[in-house]
């Protein structure tokens, strides 16, 4: 498998896989799903106030595998063949099964993603969380719910980090803004939801 050991020190489960991908299979889909996805800007509802993401995204996934975050509920768009293609590459390799995708897309270092738990009801306990990344290398952080600690990571192009364990109810992530300039990054991020 090529996994790292638990990058987590407790409470959780974090396995990173650096050449998931090689990179000129990064880049050629890379390159695909910034052409083929229909990448949208959204809102969120953040303390009472709505206001647009700091990156571009798009659910996608089986029909009926519908996804509530920040009050607004997403239903997911049809898979296209980049993307069920990558999905079953990560199925095989982790031996699991996932239903929907979460596709990200960092325009630059300026895009970012918040503190935050992947804890929603419709994932369920424990959930597994796959995460493809494409493009430019980010900083990725982990910061425990009660002690506050912090391990930080750099996600590279083409590596899978596997979230899974009691992970989402200990430690929130983020993926935050840079100082310096960053070329896109996309981010695929693959999970198991019931219907809602």
């Amino acid at each position: 498998m090529n996994y790292s050991k638990n990058i987590l020190p407790h409470s959780g489960i974090a396995l990173i896989k650096n050449k998931f991908l090689d990179n000129e299979s990064a880049e050629i889909l890379s390159q695909k799903l910034t052409k083929e996805v229909h990448w949208q800007s959204r809102q969120i509802k953040m303390f009472g106030k709505l206001i647009d993401q700091p990156r571009l995204v798009c659910w996608m996934g089986d029909s009926g595998a519908n996804y509530k975050y920040s009050g607004t509920l997403f239903k997911p768009e049809k898979w296209i063949t980049p993307v069920l293609e990558i999905k079953s590459l990560v199925e095989l390799d982790l031996n699991l099964q996932f239903n929907s995708c979460l596709l990200n897309l960092y325009r630059n270092e300026r895009d970012s993603m918040g503190l935050h738990s992947d804890n929603e009801k419709e994932l369920g306990l424990e959930p597994n969380i796959a995460s493809v990344s494409l493009g430019s290398d980010r900083t990725f952080i982990f910061r425990h719910k009660l002690t506050k600690e912090k391990v930080v990571i750099n996600l590279k192009s083409g590596s899978l980090l596997l979230m899974q364990g009691e992970t989402q109810d200990n430690w929130k992530h983020e993926l935050p803004k840079m100082k310096k300039n960053r070329e896109p990054r996309i981010n695929l991020t693959f999970r198991k939801v019931t219907s809602i």
